[in-house]
C-alpha cells in the first residue's frame, strides 16, 4: 500500500487485501481466529456466559462479551462493519427511527439496529494495531497484516465487572418479573387468614408480652443427679417434674386452636383426635422455638417458664432439645409475625398423611386451602430472604422431624421416668403414637 497511510475506514475491505502476499494473509486470518475464539470453534459458549444468555440488541443466543456487551455474533458482525467502514451516515429508517429490533427484524432497518447497539453500550473495546517495517506508523486498520489485540489489565477488569453487573441487573429485573407476578390474597383468602390468625391469638400464652411475664427456670434445675435412659441420655427428674407443669395447659391451647378452625371441627371426631395426637408436639415446638431469645439463649415454653438448651436437654427431651432450639435460631432471622405462625401451626394440624385417617382428601383440601394462601400471604408480606417460602416450607418439614423424634423418645421416658409424674393429659396425647 506504500505510504498511503490516510485510507479512511469507508475503503476498508474486511477480507480482501491486494499488496498482502499469500503468507502474510494466511497468519492474519489465523490470528483473526484466535483472537475471535467463539467464531472459530462451533458451539464454543464463553464460561462467563450463562445459559441461553440472550443478545442484548436483538435477543438471539448470544455467543460472547463483544464491542463492551454480550451480543450474538450477528450483531457483533453487523457493529463491526458500520464503525470499520463507516456506514453509519449513510443508514435511514422508513419509520422515523422507532423500529423494534429482535432477531427476526433486525435486518430490516440498519439505522435502528445501529441505534439499539449504540444505547445498549457496544463500543470498540480494543485497538487493532499494524505495525510498519519502514516508518513504524499504526494504522486503525483491521485488513492491515500482523493484526495485535491490545487489551490491558484495566479493560480486563472493567469487562469482568461489566458482565457482573449486568448479570445481577438481569436478576434483579426478574425478580421484580417474578414479584408482581406473585398473587396476593383475595377476600375469602384474607378471611380464612383472619380467623386462623385469631385463633392462634387467643390460644397463644402471653401473646406478644411473653418477654416482660417469663420466669427463668433456676440454674440449679437441670444439672441436679441424673437418671440414665436406656438410650444414654440422662434425666434429670427436677426438671422433667417441672416442664410436665405446663405441659396440660399448653396441650389445652393446642386442642382449643384447632376447635376454633372450621375446616377442623367439620371432621369426624376420630379423624380431630388423629390429626391432634399427630400435631400437638410440632405445634408446641414451633410456639417455643418462635420465642427463641438470642440475648439469654432462652426458649420460654408456654409463654412462662425460659429455658436454657441443657435444661430442657436434660428436663427430658434429649437430643430433640438440641433441635427445637436450632429451629428456634433458625427461625429468628425469618421475623414471623402472628399470622405467619398462625398458617403454619394449620398446615402442621391439617396433615393427611396421619396413619388411620378417614377422610383423607377431605383434610388434603383443607391443608392446600391453608397453604394456598399462607403462600399469598408471604407474597403479600414481601420478605427480604431470597427464596422465603421454599425455606419456610423446609422448617414445617423440620417441625414434623421432631415430631417423629418426641414420639420415639416418649418411649425412653415411659420406662426411666416414673408413672405418676406423667400428667394425664400427656399421657392420653402421646401414648400409642406412631414411631
Amino acid at each position: 500500500m506504500g505510504r498511503q497511510t490516510a485510507h479512511k475506514w469507508s475503503k476498508v475491505q474486511d477480507t480482501e487485501n491486494t499488496t498482502c502476499s499469500p503468507g502474510r494473509l494466511e497468519r492474519t486470518q489465523r490470528l483473526e481466529q484466535n483472537v475471535s475464539l467463539s467464531v472459530s470453534v462451533p458451539g464454543y459458549i464463553p464460561s462467563y456466559l450463562e445459559k441461553d444468555e440472550p443478545c442484548v440488541v436483538c435477543g438471539d443466543k448470544a455467543t460472547g462479551y463483544h464491542y463492551r456487551c454480550i451480543t450474538c455474533e450477528g450483531c457483533k458482525g453487523f457493529f463491526r462493519r458500520t464503525i470499520q467502514k463507516n456506514l453509519h451516515p449513510s443508514y435511514s429508517c422508513k419509520y422515523e427511527g422507532c423500529c423494534i429490533i429482535d432477531k427476526i427484524t433486525r435486518n430490516q432497518c440498519q439505522l435502528c439496529r445501529f441505534k439499539k447497539c449504540i444505547s445498549v453500550g457496544m463500543a470498540m473495546d480494543c485497538e487493532l494495531i499494524s505495525h510498519r517495517e519502514k516508518n513504524n506508523s499504526m494504522l486503525l486498520c483491521p485488513s492491515c497484516p500482523c493484526l495485535i489485540v491490545v487489551l490491558d489489565d484495566s479493560k480486563r477488569v472493567a469487562k469482568r465487572r461489566l458482565i457482573e453487573e449486568n448479570r445481577e441487573k438481569r436478576k434483579k429485573e426478574e425478580m421484580m418479573r417474578m414479584l408482581q407476578t406473585r398473587p396476593e390474597p383475595d377476600t375469602a383468602e384474607w378471611e380464612l387468614i383472619r380467623m386462623v390468625t385469631e385463633a392462634h391469638r387467643h390460644t397463644n400464652a402471653q401473646g406478644s408480652s411473653w418477654k416482660q411475664k417469663r420466669k427463668f427456670l433456676p440454674d440449679d434445675i437441670g444439672q441436679g443427679p441424673m437418671v440414665p435412659t436406656s438410650d444414654g441420655d440422662k434425666v434429670d427428674l427436677e426438671a422433667f417434674s417441672e416442664f410436665t407443669k405446663i405441659m396440660t395447659p399448653a396441650i389445652t391451647r393446642v386442642v382449643d386452636f384447632a376447635k376454633k378452625l372450621p375446616m377442623f371441627s367439620e371432621l369426624p371426631c376420630e379423624d380431630q383426635i388423629i390429626l391432634l395426637k399427630g400435631c400437638c408436639m410440632e405445634i408446641m415446638s414451633l410456639r417455643a422455638a418462635v420465642r427463641y431469645d438470642p440475648d439469654s439463649e432462652t426458649l420460654t415454653l408456654n409463654g412462662e417458664m425460659a429455658v436454657k438448651r441443657e435444661q430442657l436437654k436434660n428436663g427430658g427431651l434429649g437430643v430433640v432439645s438440641d433441635a427445637i432450639f436450632d429451629l428456634g435460631k433458625s427461625l429468628a432471622q425469618f421475623n414471623l409475625d402472628d399470622s405467619e405462625v398462625a398458617l403454619m401451626q394449620a398446615v402442621l394440624l391439617m396433615s393427611s398423611d396421619r396413619s388411620g385417617l378417614t377422610s383423607m382428601e377431605k383434610i388434603e383440601q383443607c391443608q392446600e386451602a391453608y397453604l394456598l394462601a399462607f403462600e399469598h400471604y408471604i407474597n403479600y408480606r414481601k420478605h427480604n430472604i431470597p427464596h422465603f417460602w421454599p425455606k419456610l416450607l423446609m422448617k414445617v418439614t423440620d417441625l414434623r422431624m421432631i415430631g417423629a423424634c418426641h414420639a420415639s423418645r416418649f418411649l425412653h421416658m415411659k420406662v426411666e421416668c416414673p408413672n405418676e409424674l406423667f400428667p394425664p393429659l400427656f399421657l392420653e396425647v402421646f401414648e400409642d403414637q406412631e414411631v
